[in-house]
């Protein structure tokens, strides 16, 4: 008589979604009063608060398409066939596009309009859905090419374009705060809604509803183009390029604490594309089952937590240093993959880690944002954020390729974001320093 050994499914219990779901709402609601009057209503100019709703609106229809490729792509190119070397080189020539192309549009952001640039990251995921529709599996490596282009815009050219326009009606610095950590929480709850809708539209049957999802893109894709150019009101920029390498060497190239907050998102950047292609196979290792569908949510819920702790930073009674408090952030998700990647854990600890490195990351993605606005000018914020993100997109392409060859392992990736996020948290440590000697200077004059 054979024995057959039945292997467990883990999945996370929907009570830890549920508090987490709800922990978000209380934290919304325990916001410190002068945050929530800012969020509500109480914008200088009714322009700016048409602007500010009418932007989260487009920014939330637009994470929702940026994730139905991250929630539902490697799902689809299985369904298609590509095997594992496959798919890492989709990946590398995704990564490699971002370091060549990517990197160089936050240039063109800057010197053609940040609001052109968004319009042409919902084109780009309309172009694709379409072509899908028609051609099918041959789009899987055209589709690596243009989802890249549309990532390295989304990366930077929203985040420009809002601080952009604020400035040019006339925003306060704390308005301007409140819309960071509203970015990052209305991009995670997009994702998450993103992974519910792409759920609904494939239903059961696969083969026959894989288009629905294609289909639920170009939709989304239509409608954030009318919203784009109804009323477009963006000026054209004259803006020469020999001008704008002038104003970017000497604001950027000659100020080193330019160089240590690229440093910094470089880092970010690098540990965040890590995570997500490491973390699924971090935690079925050895075999083990999971319902992945269920622990992502998880995840994006620990970070929408982590976005509403930020305005506790300087709405709050207590007002600290913003280096500071990233400093403590950064060393924290360091030593979470530091566990992750020399020990091996449980799935609930795996889980657990991996959670608390998302919370820290709300809390870190607007705090960077913050500074971007405190150090570098707007009219170079868009190239600034694009070329420091090519450090990152050129380690990942490497060790992607070595990890093809079988040169490097998922632990040595992981400890490699690891020591990228502590000398981040020696960047803040330098930026605090500076910044402590600067006001010494001022009160000695």
């Amino acid at each position: 008589m054979g024995v057959v050994i039945e292997s467990e499914i883990w999945e996370p219990s929907r009570s830890i979604c549920i508090l987490l779901f709800i922990c978000c709402i209380v934290s919304i609601f325990c916001l410190p009063a002068k945050s929530v009057a800012n969020v509500l209503d109480h914008a200088p100019s009714a322009s700016l608060l048409r602007f500010q709703r009418k932007f989260l609106l487009l920014y939330a229809i637009s994470s929702v398409m940026e994730g139905f490729w991250a929630v539902f792509g490697e799902y689809e190119l299985a369904y298609y066939g590509l095997s594992n070397d496959q798919m890492l080189t989709y990946l590398s020539v995704g990564f490699a596009v971002s370091l060549f192309i990517g990197s160089f549009l936050g240039v063109a952001s800057d010197l053609l309009g940040h609001k052109k640039l968004c319009l042409l990251f919902v084109m780009l995921h309309l172009f694709i859905s379409l072509w899908k529709l028609v051609f099918g599996t041959s789009t899987i490596w055209l589709a690596s090419i243009f989802l890249s282009l549309a990532s390295s815009i989304f990366s930077f050219s929203f985040e420009a374009w809002m601080v952009f326009e604020q400035e040019k009606i006339g925003q306060r610095h704390d308005l301007l705060n409140d819309m960071f950590w509203l970015m990052t929480f209305s991009e995670s709850a997009s994702f998450i809604g993103s992974q519910v809708l792409a759920n609904y539209l494939i239903d059961d049957n696969v083969n026959r509803n894989i288009k629905s999802m294609r289909i639920g893109a170009a939709v989304l894709s239509a409608v954030a183009i009318v919203c784009f150019t109804r009323g477009w009101q963006e000026a054209p920029r004259t803006a020469a390029l020999k001008d704008y390498h002038v104003t970017f060497h000497r604001h950027v190239i000659s100020d080193k604490r330019i160089w240590l907050l690229s440093w910094a998102q470089s880092c970010v950047h690098f540990s965040v594309a890590a995570f997500w292609i490491l973390w699924a196979p971090s935690i079925v290792a050895d075999g083990r089952e999971v319902a992945s569908g269920l622990i992502y949510p998880c995840f994006l819920g620990s970070k929408m937590l982590g976005s509403t702790g930020f305005p506790w930073f300087f709405h709050g009674p207590s007002v600290l240093w913003i280096e500071g408090y990233l400093m403590c952030a950064f060393t924290t998700m360091g030593l979470a993959l530091s566990v992750v990647a020399y020990d091996y854990q449980e799935i609930e600890v795996l889980v657990t880690l991996f959670c608390l490195f998302q919370t820290c990351l709300g809390i870190v993605l607007p705090s960077l944002a913050r500074l971007r606005t405190m150090y570098v000018p707007n009219e170079i914020r868009g190239g600034m954020m694009s070329l420091s993100l090519m450090p990152a997109n050129a380690a990942v392409l490497l060790l992607l390729v070595l990890r093809g060859r079988q040169y490097v392992g998922n632990s040595t990736i992981i400890s490699i974001a690891a020591l990228g996020l502590f000398s981040a948290a020696g960047c803040m440590y330098s930026l605090k320093k500076w910044g402590k000697q600067l006001q010494q200077s001022r009160r000695s004059l």
